[in-house]
Order: structure tokens, then C-alpha cells, then sequence
């Protein structure tokens, strides 16, 4: 393998993603890509990608670490995964300060709090698809998968309900890697302003509520006699929580769904006790997790790889994530659905770190959905052959189109 191979152009649209992941698995632990233009390192060895995460020789801060950053925020079209000033994108002390300061907002203690809210936006979510006739389909991406989370984040940030709507499609901007540098740029100002206006309307009207919280905390004095949490840092710690509790949530409960009409012989094994519903969670966030690659992280100095090769300084790391988690050296089968595999370890939340705090949540999220849909639907099926489901053009997120299921049989 030579140190300058010519890199692999990465698909905007991912219409084939599972044979591009085996094309990347086959380069060894990582492969040179290019990512909507720019060069990266492609890491799917899951040994290789949990050293990375957790090396302080790898930072998630662009502007201090990345020589190509200017360039990337001007004409990136993924410009705002590098560019945003959280925790998502903070390193070293940064990075524990602004992780200290959200951590509390998704602890065990609000989570059990959670589950209610969570159990009735469900069972209203779910009240409403009852209407659907014996034999007719719903549209359960736009009438479960993604209502859920909007709800949910809704509550916990203090979201005006009327404004659910106009944040789910500013977040799907975000996620979308088939936009041009300019509609993803007229996307970000628009999101931004929409979270000005949140922060404002808290401001004057302070609530029990996530986003109360952080502006509290913004007019706390830090260490060094300045604010505890800059507005820069306030208005993108809401960005992150909006994005990570959305689109995650959304693309497990659609591959769960999809993967269980598919397989009814694992939907049988949670039924007949053999599994629960957290190991259908589980084994869903390993063979399809809802991030495929999550941009981007880079060398603060020379690493060298397994196989001979080096990842030069300055250079940037894409956590391929879904090829990561079907490493063929990693678990037994690692392309087939099996609800009751003993190792469902995987990568889909991250590792280390910068471990998705939201974890809890999108598992809370997905494990309710998923035994109250098929509790109230036990004869569900998919409206459509498997085949004709249209993957989400994205190499982010991980889902369907659309996910047409026929509720329940027609009347004889």
C-alpha cells in the first residue's frame, strides 16, 4: 500500500454505501478519501478508529490543528461539522470545560425523568396512525421517526411547538451532502438565526428547560473572570444538541423498523422472549448506525499505521463509523441481523471522549418506539419489497427515503 494512492472519491449521495464501506475495509486499517473535495484519512479497522479517538494526538479543533480550515469554511459544503464552537468540535481543556457544563443536562436523573414524556409523545404519535384503514399504509419516517425526537428535543431544549417544523428542516440541511456550498451556507445562517431567536425568547422568559440552563450557566463567571460559556459557545452547544438528538434517533427507529419487516424471524425472538427490545436497539446501532461517517477530526502530529503507511500532521480523519462497526475481524457475521449476537459492541455513538452524551436518550427514544409500535401493530408489514426502499442521500445519515408500512392486514 503506498503512502499517496489515489484517494476514493466518496459518493454525495451514497447510492451503494455497504459496497463503498467494503471498497474502504480493503485499502487495510485506513484509506485516502476524498470527502465532497476534501482529503482525509478514511479509519474503519474499529481497533485503529477506538486508539484514535481517544489519542491526544487527535483533535477535533479545526482552527488550531487543520491547515485546511480556512479554505473548508469558506467553500465546504460540511463547512459547519468543523466550524461550530462546542464541544463537538472542542479539544483538551476546552473540551472537559464544555462537556462538564452539558453533561448534567443529560444525566440519569432527567433521563428517568424523560421516560414519561417520552412514553406519551409515543402513544399520541401512535393514537393518530390508528386512524389508518385496515390494509392502507402510513408513512412511518414522517409519522413516527421523525416527530419523536422533534418532540422530545422540543421539550427538553424549551422549543415553541409551532417551531418544530421549521427546525427539522434546517436540521436535515445540516445532513445533507448533496447541497451546493451556497445552499449550504444560506441553510447555516438560517439555523442560526432560528437559534438567536430561541435564545432571545428564553432570555426574556426563562423556563425549566435545557436552553434556561445553558444561559444561566453564559452568565456564570468562569475561571479566568470572563463568562462561564461564551455566546458563541451557548448558541452552538444548542446546535449540537438539536443535531445529535435528531437525525440519530430518527435513522434507528427507521433501520429497526425496516430491519425487523424484513427479518420477522428476529421480530419473533423478541416476542417469544429470546431477545428484548434493548438488543433490537443494539444491533440495529451496529449493522445499520444512524451516522455512517462523522466528519472530522486531525493529526496533531505524525501517526504512523499498521500497515507502514502515515497520517502526516494536519492532515484530516474521518470516523467511518458503519464500515467500522461490519469489520469482518471485529464479529462473526458481521453483515447479518442477529438480535440475539452476545457482542453487539460497535461504534455508533463514538468511543472515548467525545462519546455521544445523548446516548441514553436515542436509546430510551428507540427501544419505547419500538415495543409500543409493534405492541400496538403486531401484523405490520413493510407497503413496499425491501428492495424498492430508496436509501437518504447522504453520506452522513444513515436511513430511508421514505418507510411505507401497511398497518394492518386488509378486511377479508
Amino acid at each position: 500500500m503506498t503512502q499517496h494512492a489515489a484517494p476514493i472519491v466518496l459518493d454525495p449521495a451514497a447510492r451503494d454505501a455497504d459496497a463503498e464501506h467494503r471498497l474502504l475495509r480493503a485499502q487495510g486499517p485506513a484509506a485516502r478519501i476524498d470527502i465532497l473535495g476534501v482529503k482525509a484519512w478514511s479509519v474503519t479497522d474499529p481497533v485503529l478508529l477506538k486508539e484514535l479517538l481517544t489519542s491526544p494526538d487527535v483533535s477535533k479543533d479545526g482552527r488550531r490543528h487543520w491547515p485546511g480550515f480556512d479554505e473548508a469554511v469558506q467553500t465546504w459544503p460540511l463547512a459547519l461539522w468543523v466550524a461550530a464552537t462546542n464541544m463537538f468540535t472542542a479539544y483538551g481543556g476546552d473540551h472537559r470545560r464544555l462537556r462538564r457544563i452539558v453533561a448534567p443536562a443529560l444525566s440519569a436523573r432527567r433521563m428517568a425523568a424523560l421516560k414519561p414524556v417520552v412514553e406519551d409523545i409515543v402513544d399520541g404519535l401512535l393514537d393518530v396512525l390508528e386512524a389508518t384503514p385496515p390494509g392502507g399504509s402510513a408513512e412511518l419516517r414522517e409519522r413516527l421517526a421523525y416527530p419523536l425526537p422533534i418532540a422530545v428535543i422540543g421539550h427538553l431544549m424549551g422549543v415553541p411547538e409551532d417551531r418544530g417544523t421549521d427546525f427539522r428542516a434546517l436540521v436535515d440541511g445540516v445532513f445533507d451532502t448533496m447541497l451546493t456550498p451556497e445552499q449550504a451556507a444560506g441553510n447555516n445562517q438560517r439555523l442560526y438565526a432560528m437559534l438567536e431567536d430561541l435564545i432571545a425568547t428564553k432570555r426574556a422568559d426563562p423556563g425549566d428547560d435545557l436552553t434556561s440552563a445553558l444561559i444561566a450557566v453564559r452568565a456564570e463567571e468562569g475561571g479566568e473572570g470572563g463568562p462561564a460559556l461564551s455566546e458563541g459557545e451557548l448558541r452552538d452547544t444548542l446546535l449540537l444538541m438539536i443535531n445529535a438528538g435528531y437525525e440519530t434517533t430518527v435513522n434507528l427507529v427507521d433501520q429497526a423498523v425496516t430491519t425487523l419487516l424484513t427479518h420477522p424471524e428476529q421480530l419473533a425472538h423478541v416476542r417469544e422472549g429470546r431477545a428484548t427490545w434493548a438488543d433490537v436497539v443494539e444491533e440495529t446501532l451496529r449493522h445499520e448506525p444512524p451516522v455512517k461517517h462523522l466528519p472530522l477530526r486531525f493529526a496533531v502530529t505524525d501517526i504512523p499505521l499498521p500497515d507502514g503507511r502515515t497520517i502526516l500532521k494536519g492532515e484530516a480523519i474521518l470516523a467511518s463509523y458503519a464500515a467500522a462497526n461490519r469489520h469482518p475481524g471485529w464479529h462473526r457475521d458481521p453483515d447479518g441481523f442477529d438480535v440475539t449476537r452476545l457482542t453487539k459492541e460497535h461504534l455508533a455513538f463514538g468511543h472515548g471522549i467525545h462519546f455521544c452524551l445523548g446516548a441514553a436518550l436515542a436509546r430510551l427514544e428507540g427501544e419505547t418506539a419500538l415495543r409500543a409500535f409493534f405492541g400496538r401493530f403486531p401484523d405490520a408489514e413493510l407497503a413496499v419489497r425491501a428492495g424498492e426502499l430508496e436509501p437518504m442521500a447522504s453520506l452522513i445519515s444513515n436511513g430511508h427515503r421514505s418507510l411505507p408500512v401497511r398497518l394492518r392486514p386488509a378486511e377479508a
